[in-house]
């Protein structure tokens, strides 16, 4: 089954531009994952994305918007934990590789 992700924005606060933004980030990165990236117009100030109907991105509860890096991993960390994303992944890799030497 391929995962839907709904991104949430204020159309009064002129959000569309961000959330289709980060639509484009998600299709090109997770084009063979995902079956459709959905734009839904919401309440005055919100900015909130979803992955199969499960929250993982709310700019109230995560103090701002997200980094196009930030929710990608947090896409990849549901949808294929092991999933290499490349250049964003490489701090990861070096935090996880100096752990492992103390």
């Amino acid at each position: 089954m391929q995962a839907r992700i709904v991104i949430e924005y204020c159309p009064l606060c002129r959000w569309m531009l961000r959330a289709a933004w980060l639509a484009q980030e998600l299709l090109s990165t997770f084009e063979q994952d995902l079956n459709e990236v959905a734009l839904r117009p919401s309440g005055k100030g919100t900015f909130k994305v979803y992955l199969n109907d499960q929250q993982i991105w709310c700019r109230v509860a995560d103090a701002g918007f997200p980094e196009a890096k930030e929710l990608k991993q947090r896409v990849r960390d549901i949808l294929d934990p092991e999933r290499d994303l490349g250049h964003i992944d490489r701090a990861r890799q070096v935090q996880a590789d100096s752990s492992t030497q103390e």
